[in-house]
């Protein structure tokens, strides 16, 4: 079965369709998107330099899939998902010419739970801040269906301490706790950096760490 690229899939690898999110970053990867910086962000390096990365790990909105790739080379079982079909094509070659085994999907970042599987890590560097407050309910819900109990989200996004209108939404702490109020344990929120390529010294981020107790 061909995948939303044309290409064949790699072997085991489960197609999505893209679902209800309603956005397409497929134009994006045309050229080289602002936070395509082609490699780990340095915030999230840290926490898996720290362990925090454990057992199956899941990067959602992986894009070009630096953080999948990250979590495959130091061992960890990985699986990468977005909803465009040029990033998933261009993580897949990115795995090929490495020589790591990771598994990228195309698929819905609000609809993970169609994936049927959990997971012990799962890493979303720049996609909540892309959701409105409607959706952000329904990714919070999907990224329950997706996280084992016990397990930790990863999560970095823009922050409201970032001036000017260029960019995704802000968002403040208060919003991320709110968010995860309902099953979750929030461990830490910390003021960070997001490496973008708009601005040498990144962009005003925060870096949670969350825990699914129910």
């Amino acid at each position: 079965m061909a995948d939303l690229d044309g290409r064949d899939p790699l072997p085991g690898t489960l197609t999505l369709q893209q679902g209800a999110s309603g956005l397409d970053f497929d134009a994006a990867y045309e050229g080289s998107p602002p936070w395509d910086i082609g490699a780990p962000q340095p915030d999230l390096v840290e926490l898996a330099d720290g362990g925090t990365l454990k057992g199956r790990v899941l990067d959602v909105g992986c894009g070009t899939g630096e953080h999948a790739l990250l979590a495959a080379a130091r061992g960890f079982e990985a699986t990468g998902i977005d909803a465009s079909p040029k990033a998933i094509a261009i993580a897949r070659d990115k795995a090929r010419a490495r020589g790591l085994a990771v598994r990228f999907l195309v698929g819905d970042a609000l609809d993970l739970g169609a994936l049927g599987e959990q997971f012990d890590t799962v890493i979303d560097s720049g996609l909540f801040h892309v959701f409105d407050e409607e959706q952000r309910t329904r990714y919070v819900g999907s990224l329950r269906a997706s996280t084992a109990l016990g397990g930790h989200v990863l999560l970095l996004c823009f922050s409201d301490r970032m001036p000017g209108e260029f960019g995704p939404r802000r968002v403040s702490k208060e919003e991320l706790c709110v968010s995860f109020a309902d099953g979750w344990r929030v461990d830490s929120i910390d003021e960070a950096r997001m490496s973008v390529t708009f601005a040498p010294d990144g962009a005003f981020a925060w870096r949670a760490v969350l825990t699914r107790v129910n």
